[in-house]
């Protein structure tokens, strides 16, 4: 990855020795290019305007192969919107994404698991067939024969922890349960880049668990570029290093050392925050808002001081 530089907010103290965080939108520098390795995931200078608001403000990161990358914010943060830019099904005003060096993903390049996904416990699909489902989704010409089908989507329900309950119907299924079966119709086509919208919502802590621990091994052990969103970067901290923190469109990415700091989040919120590091775990308060650049002032919630808390 990248070697990536900040421009600190005026009066504001810098990063401390060797330490640097990428600042994108109008206050802030993007990272430099990445030397050697072709990054994954690249998104540069990517803005969104709907309804004549801006959504994202030259958002800028980079995700390397075998990567694990945390996209943290709050609700209205923009995670879903950038997502959605990744995944070529929101238009942007600015800026391009690379897949593997080239604009615009091919056929297959990129899994996807949405942030709702509703199963009815009474639908007569199995665990199994909806990974099926997924094989010949974006296969152009003749599909799989049957034979190829079935030996990969058992491969795919295998690599996820899931050939117990293959058999079962799939809404049936625990939340962690249902999310391994999501993560594996996400990766039947052997994408190289995964997107997962909000994967730990609604799981208990033993599920949230297990599930960021599968998709740490699986981008390991398949060279697979993943970004995840979630609210708390608690959960992830574990089995990340680095992390894209977005707030009212505008984004810091970088390692959790350089990005999860009093100065370079007072920056980014355009108001003072404490980082406070409790029991190995983190939580971020937010002072008196300031007028945000991007953030009218109705949007500002009841419990908008307190940033994260888990």
């Amino acid at each position: 990855m990248s070697n990536d530089t900040q421009r600190g907010a005026p009066g504001a103290p810098g990063p401390g020795p060797g330490a640097s965080a990428a600042m994108s939108g109008r206050d802030g520098l993007v990272s430099a290019p990445a030397g050697g390795v072709v990054p994954a995931l690249s998104v540069d200078g990517v803005s969104v305007r709907l309804g004549g608001r801006a959504v994202l403000e030259e958002v800028t990161f980079e995700v390397a192969p075998g990567e694990l990358t945390a996209l943290i914010g709050a609700n209205g943060a923009g995670k879903t919107t950038l997502l959605r830019v990744v995944l070529g099904m929101q238009t942007h005003t600015t800026g391009s994404v690379r897949v593997n060096g080239r604009t615009g993903a091919a056929r297959g390049e990129i899994g996807y698991v949405p942030q709702k996904v509703l199963l009815d416990p009474d639908l007569p699909l199995r665990a199994r067939d909806l990974v099926a489902l997924g094989v010949d989704g974006d296969r152009l010409g003749l599909p799989l024969r049957t034979r190829e089908r079935r030996e990969l989507t058992e491969e795919m329900l295998e690599a996820v922890g899931a050939g117990a309950f293959a058999g079962a119907r799939v809404g049936s299924l625990s939340g962690g349960e249902q999310q391994r079966v999501l993560i594996a119709h996400a990766l039947v086509n052997r994408p190289r880049v995964l997107l997962l919208d909000e994967p730990l919502a609604n799981l208990d802590l033993r599920s949230e668990q297990e599930v960021v621990e599968l998709l740490a091994r699986i981008s390991r052990e398949q060279g697979l570029a993943v970004l995840l969103s979630a609210h708390d970067i608690n959960p992830l901290l574990p089995v990340t290093e680095r992390i894209v923190y977005l707030e009212g469109g505008r984004a810091v990415s970088g390692t959790i050392e350089e990005v999860v700091r009093s100065e370079v989040l007072s920056q980014l919120y355009g108001r003072h925050v404490d980082v406070l590091r409790v029991h190995d775990r983190i939580l971020v308060v937010a002072g008196e808002a300031r007028e945000h650049p991007l953030r009218r002032k109705d949007e500002e919630g009841p419990d908008a001081g307190v940033v994260s808390l888990r």
